[in-house]
Parts: structure tokens; C-alpha cells; sequence
């Protein structure tokens, strides 16, 4: 009998400690990963895809009537995902002048020059659920068929403008964006496919 209490009196304390060292390491906040160790995670795969944009004018029963194409690649590799589509032409508008002595000289004018056309921007691809991610900013801008009147000659720029992100379907046409015009029942909208490459 003298021997069974020494022991459990041991074993209480043995208990006791190991409960003690149990709570402090159950306290203990773990760790946030190292920054050594988030980059050892592998890189998702960078894929390459062929964007085919199609800027499309609608009549007023929203059919085509008139439509303009612009080819890109694109890669989902985040650092180096950003492209630039620009084409159009400089519009020049006269802003001032200096009026002439007589009739044989030229008038001095001043000009700005006004850029007009398609710009089409991409930035942030990636690949979403068996779809693909961008971010577009497009604009289109044209001068208008406006009749000009006696003594002005200045033109009439319309204007279409969209920035937004967009998920879009693999391998299908998809319609981005669309807008009315103002000065007529027809529109404008931006079409877009994307195929990957091998």
C-alpha cells in the first residue's frame, strides 16, 4: 500500500505537467506560411490565346450593316498581359486664325489635331472555370455623316466608349459591349472570340 501511493501521486504530477505543456501549444497562434514557402506553390500553367475582335454598326433592326476586324494574342501569364489595339487617323480642326490685309493672302490658321479611329485595350487575362477572364477598354470614335452648314466646317466626332471586366466563353463569339447611336435608331457593338493556341 505504501508503494501504490508514491506512485500516483507521480502519476497525478506526470498528468498534471503534460496537460500544462498540451494547453500551451494548443494556445499557440500557427504560424502564416513563410514567403519562402508560397513560393515553392507551382505557377498555373501560361496559356496563349487568339483574340478576334469584330466592331459591328447596327441598323435600326440591330443587324450588321457594316463591320471592321482586329487580331491579337494574349497570354494568361499575369506578368505580361496587357496589349494595345490603336488604329485610326488625326482629324485636323481648325481652333483659331488671324485674319488677312487683303483678299490674295491666306488666312493664318490654327489647327488641333483630333484622334480618331479604334483603340482596344486588354489587360488581366486569366483563365476562370473553363472560361476566360479580361479586363477591355474599348473606344471607337468616327466623324459623323452630319450635313455641314454655310460657314461651318467644323466636323462631328461620335464617340463609343466601354471599360468594364468580362468572362467570356472559350471558342464562341461573344458580344462585349453594345450602345445606340444618338443621332440615329441604329448602334454599335464590340464582339469578341477567343481560341486557344497550341
Amino acid at each position: 500500500m505504501r508503494k501504490i501511493v508514491p506512485i500516483c501521486c507521480f502519476l497525478l504530477l506526470a498528468l498534471s505537467v503534460g496537460d500544462k505543456a498540451f494547453a500551451q501549444d494548443a494556445a499557440k497562434p500557427r504560424e502564416a506560411p513563410k514567403p519562402q514557402e508560397e513560393a515553392r506553390l507551382p505557377a498555373p500553367p501560361i496559356h496563349y490565346y487568339r483574340l478576334d475582335f469584330v466592331i459591328q454598326e447596327l441598323d435600326a433592326n440591330s443587324k450588321p450593316v457594316n463591320s471592321r476586324s482586329y487580331s491579337t494574342t494574349v497570354t494568361t501569364d499575369r506578368n505580361d498581359s496587357n496589349v494595345n489595339l490603336r488604329t485610326g487617323s488625326k482629324v485636323p480642326i481648325v481652333t483659331g486664325g488671324k485674319p488677312v490685309a487683303s483678299g490674295i493672302e491666306k488666312p493664318e490658321m490654327q489647327l488641333q489635331y483630333m484622334d480618331v479611329g479604334v483603340r482596344i485595350g486588354v489587360r488581366s487575362a486569366h483563365e476562370f472555370g473553363g472560361q476566360l477572364a479580361l479586363h477591355v477598354d474599348a473606344q471607337v470614335s468616327s466623324l459623323a455623316e452630319i450635313p455641314t452648314t454655310p460657314g461651318n466646317t467644323d466636323p462631328v466626332v461620335r464617340q463609343n466608349s466601354w471599360d468594364a471586366p468580362v468572362l467570356i466563353p472559350i471558342g464562341k463569339a461573344t458580344v462585349l459591349f453594345s450602345s445606340d447611336a444618338l443621332e440615329s435608331k441604329g448602334g454599335m457593338q464590340l464582339v469578341v472570340t477567343a481560341t486557344p493556341l497550341q
